[in-house]
């Protein structure tokens, strides 16, 4: 399976899970690919919204582009959203910008970063 259908497929696999926690959630279309940012998922209820960039690793690293992390927190901010990065190792964690280690060039998580300072899904909706 290529990158992009392992990262379509982590994506749908949040999209159960917040509708399953009573969230609206739904893909964002185009992101990455206009000239506007837009994260991959947008996700909420009555009480929080989130904007979510969705990463899904078979290695324990993972990197993400610095634009990527710049466009999140702009849409987050314009949008009134909480941003959030969703990595999957084995399990799902979710970080927010502080959380991840910033180079001059990029961003990167490890998993053992994720394990120690991300939430679970159910930590991040409050179950």
């Amino acid at each position: 399976m290529n990158t992009k259908a392992k990262g379509s497929n982590a994506e749908r696999e949040l999209i159960h899970m917040f509708w399953n926690a009573d969230f609206a959630c739904f893909r964002a279309a185009g992101s990455g690919s206009m000239k506007y940012p837009c994260p991959d998922l947008i996700a909420g209820n009555n009480v929080r919204k989130l904007a979510i960039e969705v990463k899904n690793s078979g290695t324990g690293y993972q990197h993400l582009e610095k634009q990527q992390m710049e466009d999140l927190e702009q849409f987050s901010r314009q949008f009134g959203a909480e941003p959030w990065v969703a990595v999957k190792f084995k399990d799902w964690y979710f970080l927010t910008l502080e959380d991840i280690n910033k180079t001059n060039m990029n961003f990167s998580i490890t998993q053992e970063i994720a394990e120690r300072k991300g939430l679970t899904f159910e930590d991040l909706i409050g179950f």
